[in-house]
C-alpha cells in the first residue's frame, strides 16, 4: 500500500559529482587484463615502426618479433596488441596458429638455434629418422633444439635440414654439426649474374644433379632481364589500345587457346579465370600463391631462385589485362633465400619501372600447409588465422579484403610471357598420349636423378623415370609412386602406363595436383608412405572442421595396426570427404583407399 508524503516534499536523490563521473570513465577506459610495459612497447615500436599498424600486417609484425628474439614472448604480444589496437586474444590466436611462431611465457628459455629436420617422404627415404635420432646427442647443446618438420620444399636434395634459416642439403650429422658450430643460420644471398631461359630446358631436367648443388644458385637480375628484352612485352600490353593485337581481349583469347591451366593443383583454365575476374566491378586485387606446401613439390622454388622477373612480368601482364589495382605475393616461410631475392628485385623494379606499376606487396607465410588453399591464403594475407572460407561466394567475386580477386599459382604466371610471345600453339604443341601442354614435374624418391623435369603433359611414370630420371637407384626396383604429392593418392608400379595430367588419374582415385611425383621401391612399403602423409595431414589440419581435425588423427592411429580395420577407416574416409570444408580433409582419405585397393597384401 502506498503512503502519501504528508509534507509533499520531494526527497533528494544522490547524484554523482563531475569528479565521480570522470573517475568512472577513467576506470572503464583502462585496459582489462595484463598491461603492456614500457620496455616491451619500446622494443615493439623499434621493430615494427610507425607505418605497420594496419590490421593486415599482424603476421608481418609477428615475424619481425620472432626473427629478432627467436620466439614470441608474451610481453611482446601484449605490447603488439596495444600498438596495433587489437584485442590480445586475437593476436594470441593468430600467433599460435602458425607452426613457425613459438609463444613463450615470462622467462621461459628460448633456444638460440632451432634445427628442423624434414620428415617428408623423400627425406624419410633418405634417412631423416636417423638424423632425428642422432642429432640431439651429437650437437649436445641445450641451446640448440632439434625438431621434426614437415616438407620444406627441397625434396630433390634429401635429406634436407634447416639450421634456423640456413638449408643444409643432402644433410649428414657432420654437415649439420658444422653448420651449427659455425653459426651458419642465415640463407646466403644469391648473385644476380646468372642466365636462365626456360625454353632451353623444354623436355629436359632443370635441377642440377649431384650433391654439389648450390644453396643459392645464380639468378637473372633486373638489369640483365631488361637487357634481354624483359618487360618489353608487358609494356606493349599496358600501352596497347583497343583493336591492337595485344589488347586485353586478344590476350585473354591467347591464354584460352593455349590450354594453360592453373599449375598449383586445381587446374582451372587460366584464360577463363582472367575473363571471369575481368568482368567484375573494380577495384580488383590479385593474390599469388607461392606457398608450395604440398609435400614433394619444389618446382616454384626452382624457377623463382633462377628467373624471378619472368614471373613478375607474367604477373604484370595479368594485372593489366584483368584490371588489377594491387597484387599480393604470398611466399612460404621456408624459402628465405627466395624472399630476400624477391625483396631486392622488387625494389629494383619499383625504382626504375618500365611503366606505371600496380601496388605490389610481398607477404610471408608462417608454416601452415593449409594456406596453400586459396581462401586460407587470403585470410593469412589479411593477417588472420589461415582457415578456409565457405563457398559461395567465390574469391573471384568476394576475395581479398572483400574485393574481386584473381588468384594464381607462381608457375601459371611464369609461362604467360612465353605463351604470348610464341603463340598459344607453342605451348599446346607439346604433349603425349593425347594430352597437350608442358608440365613441371617435381620428382623425388628412389631415382638416380631427382629434380624438376619440364616434360610433356601426359607422359607416363615409366617414361618419366627412364627418360628424365636416369632410372631407379642401384639395388632398387620400382614398386609404387605418388603421382600428385601427399594428397594425390598412391599407385603401384604395375600401373605405370597412365598419362600424368589433369583429369587422367581421377578414375583410379588419384589426381596430379601440383605434379609432385614421389617414387618408392621394393625396399619400401606403400603403407609407410600412406602413414607418413596421414601424419602430415593430422599436423597441418587447421582444426576448423571436426571431421578433418579428429578424422586425420584417428586414421593415423588405425593405420599403424598390422592389420587394418577397413570398415572403420572407410567410415572415417566418407565423413572426411563429405563434411570437410576444403581439399585437405576431402583428399586425406586418398592414401587410405589406395592402399586398401592397390596394396591389400601389406595390410591384410
Amino acid at each position: 500500500m502506498n503512503h502519501p508524503n504528508p509534507s509533499n516534499e520531494v526527497k533528494a536523490i544522490a547524484v554523482a559529482t563531475v569528479d565521480d563521473l570522470r573517475e568512472t570513465i577513467r576506470r572503464k577506459s583502462k585496459l582489462k587484463g595484463r598491461q603492456a610495459d614500457d620496455v616491451s612497447l619500446a622494443e615493439v615500436r623499434a621493430l615494427i615502426g610507425t607505418d605497420s599498424q594496419r590490421r593486415d600486417l599482424l603476421i608481418e609484425n609477428l615475424h619481425k618479433l620472432n626473427d629478432a628474439y627467436r620466439a614470441l614472448h608474451d610481453r611482446h604480444l601484449v605490447a603488439l596488441a596495444k600498438e596495433m589496437n587489437l584485442p590480445m586474444a586475437e593476436v594470441y590466436e593468430v600467433a599460435t596458429f602458425y607452426h613457425h611462431f613459438e609463444v613463450v611465457r615470462g622467462n621461459d628459455p628460448v633456444a638460440d638455434i632451432t634445427v628442423r629436420v624434414c620428415d617428408g617422404i623423400a627425406c624419410e627415404l633418405a634417412g631423416a629418422q636417423n638424423l632425428l635420432a642422432k642429432l640431439p646427442a651429437i650437437l649436445g647443446n641445450p641451446q640448440v633444439k632439434v625438431i621434426a618438420a614437415p616438407c620444406i620444399g627441397r625434396c630433390e636434395q634429401a635429406p634436407a635440414v634447416a639450421v634456423h634459416q640456413f638449408p643444409v642439403l643432402f644433410a649428414t650429422t657432420d654437415t649439420v654439426l658444422a653448420a651449427v658450430s659455425n653459426q651458419m643460420t642465415t640463407h646466403p644471398l644469391a648473385k644476380d649474374s646468372g642466365s636462365f631461359d626456360p625454353v632451353a630446358f623444354v623436355e629436359k631436367g632443370i635441377s642440377p644433379q649431384g650433391h654439389d648443388q648450390a644453396v643459392s644458385p645464380d639468378y637473372v637480375g633486373y638489369e640483365a632481364y631488361r637487357a634481354l628484352g624483359g618487360y618489353a612485352l608487358a609494356k606493349q600490353v599496358v600501352d596497347a589500345s583497343a583493336g591492337s593485337n595485344l589488347d586485353a581481349e586478344s590476350i585473354v583469347k591467347i591464354m584460352e587457346s593455349s590450354g594453360l591451366r592453373g599449375l598449383g593443383g586445381a587446374g582451372f583454365p587460366a584464360g577463363r579465370k582472367w575473363r571471369i575476374v575481368r568482368d567484375q566491378i573494380a577495384p580488383k586485387l590479385m593474390a599469388v600463391n607461392i606457398d608450395e606446401g604440398e609435400p614433394g613439390t619444389f618446382k616454384d622454388r626452382t624457377y623463382l631462385e633462377r628467373d624471378p622477373h619472368r614471373f613478375l612480368e607474367g604477373l604484370l601482364i595479368a594485372a593489366s589485362v584483368v584490371g588489377i589495382d594491387a597484387c599480393y605475393i604470398y611466399l612460404r616461410d621456408e624459402y628465405h633465400g627466395c624472399r630476400e631475392l624477391l625483396e631486392l628485385e622488387l625494389k629494383k623494379l619499383q625504382a626504375n619501372p618500365p611503366f606505371k606499376l600496380p601496388l605490389i606487396e610481398l607477404r610471408r607465410g608462417a608454416g601452415a600447409y593449409i594456406c596453400g588453399e586459396e581462401s586460407a591464403m587470403i585470410e593469412s594475407i589479411e593477417g588472420k588465422r589461415g582457415e578456409p572460407r565457405m563457398r559461395p561466394p567465390y574469391i573471384a567475386q568476394v576475395g581479398l579484403f572483400g574485393r574481386p580477386t584473381l588468384e594464381h599459382n607462381f608457375e601459371t604466371l611464369y609461362w604467360v610471357r612465353d605463351i604470348i610471345e610464341r603463340g598459344p600453339e607453342w605451348f599446346s604443341s607439346f604433349g603425349r598420349h593425347d594430352r597437350k601442354g608442358l608440365r613441371s614435374f617435381s620428382v623425388s624418391g628412389r631415382v638416380n636423378a631427382p629434380g624438376v623435369k619440364l616434360a610433356p603433359a601426359g607422359i607416363t611414370i615409366q617414361e618419366l623415370i627412364n627418360e628424365y630420371c636416369g632410372g631407379m637407384q642401384e639395388g632398387h626396383q620400382f614398386y609404387g609412386y605418388l603421382p600428385g604429392g601427399a594428397s594425390g593418392g598412391i599407385l603401384p608400379a604395375t600401373m605405370n602406363d597412365i598419362p600424368l595430367d589433369f583429369d587422367t588419374l581421377q578414375p583410379y582415385g588419384c589426381f596430379i595436383g601440383s605434379a609432385a611425383v614421389m617414387i618408392f621401391s621394393n625396399q619400401d612399403k606403400a603403407r609407410d608412405m600412406a602413414l607418413n602423409v596421414m601424419h602430415f595431414f593430422e599436423h597441418e589440419s587447421c582444426g576448423q572442421c571436426t571431421p578433418c581435425r579428429v578424422g586425420t588423427g584417428k586414421a593415423a592411429t588405425l593405420m599403424q595396426a598390422k592389420t587394418w580395420d577397413h570398415d572403420t577407416l572407410e567410415d572415417l574416409a566418407v565423413v572426411m570427404v563429405d563434411a570437410s570444408i576444403c581439399g585437405l580433409g576431402q583428399a586425406a582419405p586418398n592414401p587410405i583407399r589406395c592402399i586398401a585397393k592397390y596394396f591389400p597384401q601389406e595390410v591384410a
